[in-house]
């Protein structure tokens, strides 16, 4: 009984994504998370410590 009402809730969801994708302008995700993550080494590259001298 539990695969049934898994597949059901997974199957749900997937028409309603289908439907939403088809019917609705969504932002594209993959540009946004490109876009984060050249941010975030930005911010690493300028927030940086800088290296320690052994001299």
């Amino acid at each position: 009984m539990g695969i049934f009402r898994s597949s059901f809730s997974f199957s749900l969801g997937t028409f309603a994504g289908v439907y939403i994708a088809q019917n609705y302008t969504i932002p594209n995700l993959k540009t946004f998370v490109t876009t984060g993550l050249i941010v975030a080494k930005q911010l690493e590259t300028h927030y940086r410590k800088p290296p320690k001298d052994d001299n």
